[in-house]
């Protein structure tokens, strides 16, 4: 298993060339929110959050399909998102999002490690520092 700290992944994200404009960060929670936040001090923009759940604590898949847990509560229709989640593995819980964003101009994917837009890592087997 690949353990960075997390020096490494703040000073990644400070490195990741980001070439675009965004208006909004959204993260999903709960895994989007740290880098989000991360994401966030760099980019200088507004942070939602799509509160979704697909697996348990030990990552076993509850559902079938990704389930919204409240109500999308801001306005993307036409704007410019960048979307955050840690880790990327089938992309379920991705695609399910970028659905919910359909109606935003643009959807780009952020993810600490996972096929995304930007990623900063790309393993198989990751721990993120942040995991207590």
């Amino acid at each position: 298993m690949s353990a960075k700290s997390f020096e490494e992944v703040i000073e990644r994200i400070h490195q990741i060339e980001i070439d675009e404009p965004f208006d909004m960060i959204v993260a999903i929670a709960n895994g989007g929110i740290i880098p989000a936040a991360l994401l966030n001090q760099r980019l200088n923009l507004e942070i939602h959050f799509l509160k979704l759940n697909l697996r348990d604590k030990y990552q076993q898949q509850m559902f079938d399909q990704p389930q919204l847990l409240e109500p999308i509560r801001f306005d993307f229709e036409g704007k410019k998102v960048l979307l955050v989640e840690d880790r990327i593995k089938t992309g379920t819980t991705i695609n399910y999002a970028r659905k919910l964003l359909s109606k935003a101009a643009t959807v780009k994917t952020f993810a600490v490690n996972g096929n995304a837009d930007y990623c900063l890592y790309n393993e198989s087997c990751f721990k993120f520092p942040w995991i207590l």
